[in-house]
Parts: structure tokens; C-alpha cells; sequence
């Protein structure tokens, strides 16, 4: 069924009441519906789905008699449908906003960059802007209104998509769609990527169109539905009126130099928006004025910059009287200065401390509750810190017009202050100040006082030296709903120990492991910890280990490691079992640490690290819970360190029979060990290759035990490990050993093209290792292999994004799949990165004749006909009948005898003399006698010389390729 009847089917059958929903096609029968159907109410389609729909029919490729995939032929039919979806966008007035509009997944309610790119070139193309043209170089102030306002228009676009694309995007969540809707959306995002290169690359061209336009002294027009209709017409039936008249939509000058193209009929700016703009580009490129005329933004930015921090004191404070600064933005502050005194600035602690309290003082005027920074840092308390407080809350309070709320908020804060200090003389330092006599009636301060020293007297120990994790003590006590945020914030174990015992000391009946619901810590684990008897050390436990494991996965390893050590030191007295846990998980934090530091350099791991690391993997103690993310972890940095000597020989067997990862691993190493050797000694590889194929056959069973790791399956000649796809999957993003990774790939590539109704092979490095055949095809998912090739060779490349083997393999996958732009693409990065950028000769064993074939079928799909006929030349025999037949093509799409200069061979040239003469085309046919005639390819030269102009030609053209589609 398709789209436009699903549509239907589906509007007709969930709302009987409705009218049927008008179909494309009824909009080239009846010339006149269009306008009636944008004058309705709430029109179905949509204005934004019709564009979609008329661009969708008029690029469908066509199929000729040899089912071969033809470009959309440019007939009557596909003219009229561009010229609908432009009459659309016409009545929307090219307002971007609609057009661009966030949409709900899967339900077309805004145009896709594709679809924009495609109507906005069409709109380029009926303006009368030459192809191939750069925009750049065209003068706005000659050109047609219309023409210059298309341009605009278009450049306007590509920026705000080039920024709109470097924003994050949150993915909806659809339910799971069919394998062709995958392959379309995944399809549509390829094409995305590759519009979206195409405008970053011009970017700076579009800036410079549109900063010309600022410069025009002239209004301009845009076509509307009426114009459109005109340029329709012949010649002979516009009635004098031209698209360089005053027809169409108007844009005045000054709206055009507000939004540069926003074409909306009133020009609308968010003030607000704008203020922050010019504050955001003051901050950037500071003006001249004096420091007075500045704003306080710009302030504040400029002392950071200059580190003078006690300006930005002083700034804060003045602020509190002003309340010019957002709150947000102040706590961004805040967090730059902390960022910086964790990085070492010791200096910066005091600068914390009276940022946070100015921050503190402006949320008590406000109304809003005590931060938990400030709680932090006024746990030790001092003179220093008690005397600027005072002066803070003395600066940013006027008495004598300050509102009740205002003084009775100011005084509640100065007595919570009071009642959480321990030493009296800190207590009556702020009693006895101006500010809290003046706020505070005397029976409220005598009251405060005596309740002060009715008080039972406490002992400090926070100034004990700490010795040990259990020498830590508890703090003065603070209400439960601080300190469990405090809980929630904090990475310092100490401080974790000491709000636990803070908390337990207030209530037992919580269970405070369960305050944030991100704390997550792996199901083999929970059970253990959460067996633990007394209260405080399951909590300690549980939360240690949990914020341990968050760290790691956001890479802050340095916390990490601290927090595994103290639970590490924690267990050890009482749980064996958990002391291995944490010596595990220490262990992937390690493997970790490793590869995301000195491993990325090639730096080899320590031998203690590869030492630890076989010693897990022939870890045989009873009952202790193992994660298999360890096991796979453990086996990927053997195979990427290339310990193949130890996963081949040393391995204990039991490890073969009980964790499918070593089995995998063990594979692995062999069949690099083995690449070498003569064809029949690889039975390894002969293995390597039953276990994928049988985790990509759709009967595979899987066994899982209890603990849930995958169990093994038993064949007659050996036992083979077996997983689920997307656990190999998984597996295999942790390699990035190259050769490791070739061979997986060679192995996925070969099983693709066994399939019966393989069209396009897939070629790759030492596929010949592999079986020729599957005894069972029906049993495999093919479906499956072809998404894991693509995600694969996706992998690889974002590990080494120059290995040609594996840019060639990309490249076969997206002429596979008639993507023939972006096959031409890799097939020239392939090899642009073993050559030099064609500075070299390309290895004949990557530009392989099968490789050539392909580019000349994708130049040929893409009507560059000429193209085609160069290509020929690079087979080791010259296809001179694809050659001829390509150049005798009069729709090519590329400049013909621009490219004259790169044919070397005198045949193809002295066809093209003929063939010019035939058409009667005199000044093609002097350009290729002029080729002819160069002395280098004087058939009479040395074979060094012909070889040499050959070489020489084959770079320029190679490049000259390149820098069309790259």
C-alpha cells in the first residue's frame, strides 16, 4: 500500500466524520485547487506535507527497459510538481519558522534539510541563478529582485542550519519500526550529513552574501503564488511583466537588513533576546568605554579574565542592592571559580567562600532556602568568615527602605546562622552587631543568647587529625533534607561517611541508600550489599560503590579511584567476597584509566596491569558475583595490546569452556596469528567462522545460566562460545586493534555477500580466508549482517578514519545501496589517504579494476559522462567501447571539455575530434586536437615518458575529483 492510501485508509477509518484527504495527484489535474485547498481553514494535507509529497514524486528515479535506476526524468509532470511546491512555499511567504519547524517523530509537519535543500535549489533554479555558480561572486545590487532575494534566502538557510545542527537533539523514542523505515531514516540522515558538510564548507561564502546584503540601498521582491504562475507561462503570455519589475512579495530594506530573508510581513525582534546578544558579543570583543559604561556582565567577565576576583566581590555585593544580575548567572560563576580551585588554586578557596556567601545572601532576600555550597563551606567556621558575612548582609540590605519581609527574612537567616555555631564567641560576634541589634527586638536577642548557653556543650571534632577512613567525625548537625542533598553532590568519600553518620545519628527508620534514584548499582552486586546487616555500613557500601561507578562511566577517574578505595577499605574486615568485587571493579577502572589516558598515545600498559588482568580471567573462587562487562573488558585489552601469545597458548582450558568472550578472543588471536600461513593450516578461522554464523542465525539457541552469562553450546568437534548480535556488538566496539577489527569485518563482509540475492559484493581484506558457503542460507539473518557491516565499518572508522581497506569497504556498502555521490566520495578518500592526496600513485591493490568499474557505474548514474570516459583509462585494459558510449551522452552533467586535459590516451582523444566534428561543435573539437597535440603523448616517446604524462594527468584529474566530491 503506499503512503498517500495509508494515509487515507487510516484518516477515514479512525475519523468517519472527516472528509477524505486530498491526494497529490489531484493537484496536476485541477489547476485551480491548490489556491482553494491554502485557503481552507485547517487544510489536509498540510501546506509543509504537500512540499513534501510534490518533491517526493518529482525526484522519484525512473527504471528503463534493462531495470536499470535512472535520474528523475525532467519531463512536464516533474516541472509542474516543483513549480506546486514552490507555489506552497509561497503562500507560507518562505517563512523559515514554519518550514523548519520541530516536528513529531515519523509525521511530517515540517521540511527535512533535504527536502529544504532540494525546494530552496529550485527556487534558485526558476530565479534564474546559474548552476554552478557561486554566490559569492554574483553582485546583489545588479541582479533581478527576485534573483538577489532567492540568494539571500538560500544562504540565510544554510546558516541557520549549520547552527541549528550543533545543537544537541533529544531522540524521541518510537515504538520499534520496520527494517525499511530503519533503512530510510538511516538513509535520509546519510543524506543530511552530507548536505550539512556541503553548507559548513561554503559557510564562510554564505556569511560574506549575506554581509553584502546589509550593504543594499534597494528593496527586493520575492516570488509569490501569482509570479510563480507568470514564470510558468511562455515568453509571449507574461504581459510585459518581468521577474526584474516590482512583482511579488515586497521587502522593504529594512526589514531585509533586520532578519536577511525572514519574510515575514512584520518585522518582529525579541528584545530581550537581542539585549543578551549585544551583552554575550560585549563579553567577547569588549568595548572602549570606560569601566563606568560597562555593563555588569561585562564586568564581571573582564575580572575573570584578568583574575582580579575581588573585583568580583565586590561587584556581587553591589548586586544584591541592584539585582541586576540573573541568579543563574551568578551560580555560574560560582561553579567557574570552584572548577578552578579543585584544579589546584588554593588561592581561590577564600574567593569560594565569599562569592558563595554573597550568592547566599542575595537567595535569603529573595525568599529562597540556604545553598548547599554554603552549608559546605561554613562547616568550620571562623573569625575571617563570620566578619565577612556580616559585612555582606550589612552592604546589601538598605534599612530605611527595605520592605518587612525583606528585614524579617535578613534576621531569620542571621539566627539560623547562630543556632548552627558551636563556639559562643562566634555567636556573639553576630549578636552584638549593628546589624542584628537593628533587626532584632531585645527579648528576641536575650532569648537567642540564653538558649545559646542553656545549650549542651559539644565537642569540635572536626580539628582531630584523620588517620584512617574510620577516624573521620561527624559535623554539626544540619536539618535531613541538607545534608541528604549534600549527600547527593558529593564525590568525597570522608564527606559521604560523615553526613551518613550525621543522618543516622537524626533518624534510623530511612534507608538513605535509596535518596537518589541514580544511584545504580549492578543486580549480581545489590544482593550482597544489600544482606548487610547494620544500617550505616550497607548505606556506606551501596553509595560508595554506586557514585564509584557513575564516575567512571562519565571518565572521572581520579574520584573513581578514591571512592573504590575507601570501599575497598571498608569491606575488607568484614566481607572476602566483596573485597573481590572491589578488587574487580578497581581493576576495570584501571583498564580504564589506561586506555582512556597514555593508551591513546600507543603507550603499552604496565606488566602488573596485564598481570592483574590474566589473573582475573583464571579467577576460580566460589560464590563471588562477576559482572561480564569485566570479562569482556578484560579480553578486549589483551586482543588490543595484542597479547595474542598468552589467548592462544596460555589460556587455562577451563576458560574456553566457561566464558565465551576468551572463546572469541582466543579465535581472534589465532586467526591474526595464522594470516600468514597457507589456506589450508587456517582452521581457526574456519571456527571463528561457525560462531558468527551461528550468532547471526535466527534459530541460535541461548542458554543463559542464573547469574546471567551467556552459556555455551556444544558441537560435535569442538565447543564454540555463542551470543546474542548486539552482545558481539557491544564486544566488538571495545577492540581497536587494526588488524583485530579487519578481520572481524572481512569475516561480516564475506557472510553479506553469500547471500543468493546478493546484487554488489562487498570487497575486503583477507576474505579469501573465509568458507564460500553456508550448508543452511535460511537460517541467517541476512537482514542482521547488513546492519552489523554498516555499523562495523562506522566503528572502524572512528578509530583509524584513514585505513583504506576499510574506507573502500564503506564505500562498496553505499554503492550497494545506489548511494552513488557518496560511494564516489570514499572510493576517492580511499585513495587520497594511501597516496598522498595523489601526490603518489594510488596502489594498484586499492584502486583495484573491480574499484575503477564501480566509480565509472556511479559517474555514469550521476550523468557525468565525461568522468566515465577518464575513469576508463585507469583499467589495466582501456574500456574503449564504455568510453565512447559515455562520451556520445549529450546530458552530461559535468563540464566536458573542461576536462580534455586529463585523457592521456590518443584513441579516446581522436574519437572526441570526430565525434565534435560529426555534431559540427568546432570549438570542442580545436580543445581535443589541442590535447592531442602536447608532445608528451606522442606515441613515438619512451614508455618512462607516456607512463609519466599518464601519471601526471591521472593526479590532476584525481584531484580535481576529489575536490567535487569530498
Amino acid at each position: 500500500m503506499s503512503a498517500e492510501a495509508a494515509d487515507r485508509e487510516a484518516a477515514t477509518s479512525s475519523r468517519p466524520c472527516t472528509p477524505p484527504q486530498t491526494c497529490w495527484f489531484e493537484f496536476l489535474l485541477e489547476e485551480s485547487l491548490l489556491e482553494k485547498h491554502l485557503r481552507k481553514p485547517c487544510p489536509d494535507p498540510a501546506p509543509v506535507q504537500l512540499i513534501v509529497q510534490f518533491l517526493e514524486q518529482a525526484s522519484k528515479p525512473s527504471v528503463n527497459e534493462q531495470n536499470q535506476v535512472q535520474p528523475p526524468p525532467d519531463n512536464k509532470r516533474n516541472r509542474i510538481l516543483k513549480l506546486l511546491a514552490l507555489k506552497v512555499a509561497a503562500h507560507l511567504k518562505w517563512d523559515l519558522d514554519i518550514l523548519e519547524k520541530r516536528c513529531v517523530p515519523f509525521v511530517s509537519l515540517s521540511l527535512s534539510v533535504p527536502v529544504l535543500n532540494m525546494l530552496l535549489n529550485e527556487l534558485l533554479c526558476i530565479s534564474k541563478v546559474p548552476p554552478g555558480t557561486k554566490h559569492v561572486d554574483m553582485d546583489l545590487a545588479t541582479l533581478p529582485p527576485t534573483t538577489a532575494m532567492a540568494i539571500l534566502l538560500y544562504n540565510r538557510w544554510a546558516i541557520r542550519t549549520i547552527v541549528q545542527s550543533s545543537f544537541p537533539v533529544k531522540q524521541a523514542k518510537p515504538g520499534p519500526p520496520q527494517l525499511s523505515v530503519m533503512n530510510q531514516m538511516q538513509q535520509e540522515k546519510e543524506l543530511t550529513e552530507n548536505i550539512l558538510k556541503v553548507l559548513k564548507e561554503q559557510a564562510s561564502d554564505s556569511i560574506l552574501v549575506l554581509e553584502a546584503a546589509l550593504k543594499l540601498d534597494k528593496d527586493l521582491y520575492v516570488h509569490t503564488m501569482r509570479t510563480l504562475d507568470l514564470l510558468a507561462m511562455e515568453p509571449g503570455m507574461v504581459n510585459g511583466e518581468t521577474e526584474s519589475s516590482t512583482a511579488g512579495l515586497k521587502i522593504r530594506t529594512e526589514e531585509m537588513q533586520c532578519q536577511i530573508g525572514s519574510l515575514s510581513l512584520h518585522c518582529t525582534i525579541d528584545e530581550k533576546r537581542l539585549a543578551g546578544y549585544c551583552q554575550a558579543c560585549d563579553v567577547l570583543v569588549p568595548s572602549d568605554s570606560t569601566s563606568q559604561q560597562l555593563t555588569p556582565y561585562s564586568q564581571v567577565h573582564i575580572c575573570l579574565r584578568s583574575g582580579n576576583y575581588q573585583d568580583v566581590v565586590k561587584i556581587f555585593i553591589e548586586d544584591n542592592l541592584t539585582f541586576s544580575l540573573p541568579v543563574q548567572f551568578r551560580q555560574s560563576v560560582l561553579r567557574e571559580l570552584f572548577q578552578k580551585a579543585q584544579q589546584g588554586n588554593e588561592a581561590l578557596d577564600e574567593i569560594c567562600f565569599k562569592v558563595c556567601a554573597c550568592n547566599t545572601v542575595r537567595d535569603i532576600l529573595e525568599g529562597r532556602t540556604i545553598s548547599v555550597q554554603f552549608n559546605q563551606l561554613f562547616l568550620r567556621p571562623n573569625k575571617e568568615k563570620i566578619d565577612f558575612l556580616l559585612e555582606v548582609c550589612s552592604r546589601s540590605i538598605n534599612l530605611e527602605k527595605a520592605s518587612d519581609s525583606l528585614k524579617g527574612n535578613m534576621a531569620a537567616f542571621l539566627k539560623n546562622v547562630c543556632l548552627g555555631l558551636e563556639d559562643l564567641q562566634y555567636v556573639f560576634m553576630i549578636s552584638s552587631h549593628e546589624l542584628f541589634i537593628t533587626l532584632l527586638k531585645d527579648e528576641e536577642r536575650k532569648l537567642l543568647v540564653d538558649q545559646m548557653r542553656k545549650r549542651s556543650p559539644r565537642v569540635n571534632l572536626c580539628i582531630k587529625p584523620v588517620t584512617s577512613f574510620y577516624d573521620i567525625p561527624a559535623s554539626a548537625s544540619v536539618n535531613i533534607g541538607q545534608l541528604e542533598h549534600q549527600l547527593i553532590l558529593s564525590v568525597d568519600p570522608w564527606r559521604i561517611r560523615q553526613i551518613l553518620i550525621e543522618l543516622h545519628g537524626m533518624t534510623s527508620e530511612r534507608q538513605f541508600w535509596t535518596v537518589s534514584n541514580k544511584w545504580e548499582v549492578p543486580s549480581v552486586y545489590s544482593g550482597v550489599i544489600l544482606g548487610i546487616k547494620d544500617n550505616l555500613t550497607r548505606d556506606l557500601v551501596y553509595i560508595l560503590l554506586a557514585k564509584g561507578l557513575h564516575c567512571s562511566t562519565v571518565k572521572d577517574f581520579s574520584h573513581a579511584k578514591q571512592l573504590f578505595a575507601a570501599c575497598l577499605e571498608l569491606v575488607t574486615e568484614f566481607s572476602p567476597k566483596l573485597r573481590q568485587v572491589m578488587l574487580n571493579e578497581m581493576l576495570l577502572l584501571d583498564i580504564h584509566t589506561h586506555e582512556a589516558g597514555t593508551g591513546q598515545s600507543g603507550e603499552r600498559p604496565p606488566s602488573d596491569l596485564i598481570s592483574r588482568v590474566r589473573g582475573y580471567l583464571e579467577m576460580r573462587l566460589p560464590d563471588i558475583p562477576l559482572r561480564q562487562v569485566i570479562a569482556e573488558e578484560c579480553v578486549a585489552f589483551m586482543l588490543n595490546w595484542r597479547e595474542n601469545e598468552y589467548l592462544t597458548l596460555q589460556v587455562p582450558a577451563f576458560l574456553l569452556q566457561s566464558n565465551p568472550y576468551v572463546k572469541l578472543g582466543q579465535l581472534l588471536a589465532a586467526t591474526c596469528k595464522e594470516l600468514p600461513g597457507p589456506k589450508e593450516s587456517r582452521r581457526t578461522a574456519k571456527d571463528l567462522w561457525e560462531v558468527v554464523v551461528q550468532i547471526c542465525s535466527v534459530s541460535s539457541q541461548h542458554k543463559r545460566g542464573n547469574d546471567g552469562r551467556v552459556s555455551l553450546i556444544k558441537q560435535r568437534e569442538s565447543t564454540l562460545g555463542i551470543m546474542y548480535r548486539s552482545e558481539l556488538l557491544s564486544f566488538i566496539k571495545k577492540l581497536r586493534e587494526p588488524l583485530v577489527l579487519t578481520i572481524i569485518l572481512s569475516l561480516f563482509v564475506k557472510l553479506h555477500n553469500v547471500r543468493e540475492d546478493i546484487v554488489n559484493d562487498i570487497t575486503a581484506e583477507h576474505i579469501s580466508i573465509w568458507p564460500s558457503s553456508i550448508p543452511n542460507l535460511q537460517s541467517v539473518d541476512f537482514e542482521a549482517v547488513a546492519i552489523t557491516v554498516k555499523e562495523l565499518v562506522r566503528y572502524a572508522l572512528s578509530i583509524s578514519p584513514n585505513n583504506h581497506s576499510w574506507l573502500i569497504i564503506q564505500a562498496d556498502i553505499y554503492f550497494a545501496t545506489n548511494q552513488y555521490s557518496a560511494a564516489l566520495h570514499y572510493y576517492l578518500q580511499a585513495g587520497a589517504v594511501c597516496s598522498d592526496f595523489f601526490n603518489k600513485a594510488v596502489p594498484p591493490d586499492v584502486y583495484t579494476d573491480q574499484v575503477i568499474k564501480r566509480m565509472i557505474k556511479c559517474c555514469s548514474l550521476l550523468n557525468c559522462h565525461t568522468q566515465v570516459a577518464i575513469l576508463c583509462q585507469f583499467l589495466r585494459e582501456i574500456d574503449y567501447k564504455t568510453a565512447f558510449k559515455s562520451l556520445q551522452e549529450q546530458n552530461s552533467h559535468d563540464a566536458m571539455d573542461s576536462y580534455y586535459d586529463y585523457i592521456w590516451d590518443v584513441t579516446i582523444l581522436e574519437y572526441l575530434t570526430y565525434l565534435h566534428h560529426k555534431r559540427g561543435e568546432t570549438d570542442k573539437r580545436q580543445i581535443a586536437i589541442k590535447a592531442i597535440g602536447q608532445t608528451e603523448l606522442n606515441a613515438s616517446n619512451p614508455e618512462e615518458v607516456l607512463q609519466l604524462a599518464a601519471q601526471r594527468r591521472k593526479k590532476k584529474f584525481l584531484q580535481a575529483m576529489a575536490k567535487l566530491y569530498f
